[in-house]
């Protein structure tokens, strides 16, 4: 197979997440570990940093790998879900996978995927890892897919693990409750392996604390961490928050003997998006009119974006909207300027919600707007109608800013 025929056929298999939702979600790592052993083990032949959270892991990872690749170290990036290209989620100094490698890979294994009836996140990790172990990097900066207790890349053994933040987000699989959800998210704490907390709550304190305790891990919050005195070419003032967790986080890899100066953090920190190619957060794509992009999601998430909106100066606001079926739209559309126009579009993947559907949902919270067959359509009759003085935002989903980019 070439490229582009493996990538249908790894598109093809079992249910994956991102597309179908909860009916591809395994509740055990059993497959992942079995890959592991068929492979080699990959995962023991480099050093990782493991990144999990609610929101900002994405951020973070990029962040931390920016900064390693900066102070001259070969450093793979593993990050999930993509934007255009499925190259996206493995890198290695912010160069894609090459496609051969790829290709070759499923390939070889490919009897073995088949008799296992392996998911597209586990053959993914997999490929992750093994193209690591090939290429001899020096650091993997590991992001969860979802969760962490039973998320497949957690069969790492990480110099340090960070969890951003807990929010309600993916209740289906992780739990109904903050403390539910720090609980599954808390599966990544190793034994003495030092664990950063990016952002605590009242409800998830004590259970890091428990968990940590257990595996006799070092815990540090980022928070209470010294006053910033670093800036970041990611410029969602929820950055900031992400900022402090890649601080606390280094600070811990310095001491552990990793060769990183005050140099290489505020360059790595400068040129993030230029030295691992990350797309899709607070991201500018056009002026005259302003139009910005954001892959925020969930409560929380927007929650921020809605308020960095309100920093703006426009004339009037046009938002391009569109979100999965799953998405508990009496949380997500009341934080949603009313005085915005609309453009409601349904992302193009199974999982998408009808534009007609969350039309109607939106008028029950007065969103005035009007459905149209696609993102890009939706995009187009914004761009037409907005003035020059004006600001369109496009958001909901990851899927929805995937397909403007």
């Amino acid at each position: 197979m070439n490229y582009s025929e493996t990538i249908a056929w790894l598109f093809e298999q079992l249910p994956m997440y991102q597309r179908v939702g909860k009916s591809a979600y395994k509740a055990d790592l059993n497959a992942t570990i079995s890959l592991a052993n068929y492979l080699g083990n990959p995962e023991k032949s480099f050093k990782s940093i493991h990144v999990a959270g609610t929101n900002g892991k994405g951020s973070t990872s990029h962040m931390l790998a920016s900064v390693f690749q900066d102070a001259g170290y070969k450093t793979g990036l593993y990050t999930s879900p993509h934007l255009k290209d499925f190259r996206e989620r493995i890198k290695i100094n912010g160069e894609m996978i090459p496609t051969q490698y790829v290709s070759e890979f499923i390939a070889n294994h490919k009897p073995y995927f088949e008799k296992n009836q392996l998911s597209f996140f586990e053959m993914s990790v997999g490929l992750a890892f093994d193209y690591f172990r090939s290429e001899n990097v020096d650091i993997a900066i590991i992001e969860v897919g979802m969760g962490g207790r039973l998320d497949s890349t957690n069969i790492i053994t990480p110099e340090v693990s960070v969890i951003t933040n807990i929010g309600l987000d993916h209740t289906q699989f992780l739990g109904n409750t903050l403390a539910e959800i720090a609980s599954e998210k808390g599966g990544i704490i190793k034994d003495k392996i030092p664990i950063v907390i990016g952002e605590s709550h009242p409800e998830t304190k004590p259970v890091f604390e428990r968990i940590a305790s257990k595996h006799d891990a070092p815990i540090t919050y980022a928070e209470t961490g010294d006053t910033c005195i670093y800036t970041a070419d990611l410029k969602g003032i929820y950055q900031q928050k992400n900022l402090k967790t890649v601080l606390a986080t280094l600070k811990i890899l310095c001491k552990k003997g990793w060769n990183i100066s005050e140099e290489n953090i505020q360059n790595g920190l400068l040129n993030t998006i230029k030295n691992t190619g990350l797309m899709g957060r607070w991201q500018v794509l056009n002026e005259n009119p302003k139009v910005i992009c954001d892959t925020a999601h969930n409560t929380d998430g927007l929650k921020m974006v809605m308020k960095q909106l309100k920093n703006e100066n426009f004339e009037k606001l046009h938002i391009v909207l569109g979100v999965v079926n799953d998405k508990d739209l009496n949380l997500v559309l009341p934080l949603f300027p009313k005085s915005a126009v609309y453009y409601f579009c349904k992302p193009n993947i199974p999982r998408g919600l009808d534009a007609s559907l969350l039309l109607t949902k939106a008028r029950i919270f007065e969103l005035v707007g009007e459905e149209y067959i696609s993102v890009k359509k939706a995009y187009k009759a914004a761009f037409i109608a907005a003035t020059n003085n004006d600001l369109i935002f496009i958001g909901g989903s990851t899927f929805v800013v995937a397909e403007v980019l």
